[in-house]
């Protein structure tokens, strides 16, 4: 009987954690079109055809949904960006592969509005509290990958010179400022910005 009882309170958790994970999903889109202060529990359930108290249930408040939004476009920029580069040697090669798995993700946006994190962090950038400190915390999470890996490359000997977070700020910049031409339309911006990173870094194109 306990048993049994365990059986139905487990697959009771893992429906809500796969009930969650979509609606943050969900909310990842939304709020990279159209801002994490736009998202409400409300408008979610309305979008998913669910329950507006299920959808409270699950996230309890705005900011917790913003936060689950904040986290799950993290989970889709490894997914898509980090994990795929490290098939490639360290180094320059993984470098280069998460440089051109970066372009790839803002040139054929997962998201509806693009990169979520240039979005995001525009957004919360001056407004302080647990939003604004879970974009923090991912972009430096980003950086310290960059830096890590400009670190390897410079072992390697190449990169000679240059300071590791001022390259990764750099390369940060360029792709934030092509995805941002992207949306506006220039059919141009990802092949500038390649060329631009490329010459940076001493590679081609």
């Amino acid at each position: 009987m306990e048993s049994a009882e365990q059986e139905i309170s487990d697959q009771r958790l893992l429906k809500g954690a796969r009930a969650r994970a979509a609606i943050a999903r969900h909310a990842a889109d939304v709020a990279s079109a159209e801002g994490l202060t736009g998202l409400s529990l409300g408008r979610l359930a309305g979008d998913l055809g669910v329950s507006k108290s299920g959808v409270a249930t699950l996230f309890g408040t705005k900011e917790n949904l913003q936060l689950a939004a904040v986290q799950s476009a993290r989970e889709v920029f490894i997914e898509h960006v980090v994990t795929p580069a490290f098939t490639e040697a360290r180094g320059m090669p993984r470098l280069r592969a998460f440089i051109d798995h970066w372009f790839d993700y803002i040139g054929e946006p997962v998201f509806p509005g693009g990169c979520f994190r240039v979005a995001g962090v525009v957004e919360f950038d001056s407004r302080p509290g647990p939003v604004r400190d879970a974009l923090a915390a991912d972009r430096a999470d980003w950086f310290a990958v960059l830096e890590k890996e400009i670190g390897r490359a410079q072992e390697q000997g190449f990169l000679t010179g240059q300071d590791p977070h001022t390259l990764a700020f750099q390369l940060d910049a360029i792709v934030g400022a092509a995805n941002t031409a992207v949306r506006m339309g220039d059919p141009g911006a990802i092949a500038t910005a390649r060329g631009i990173v490329y010459a940076l870094i001493g590679a081609k194109a």
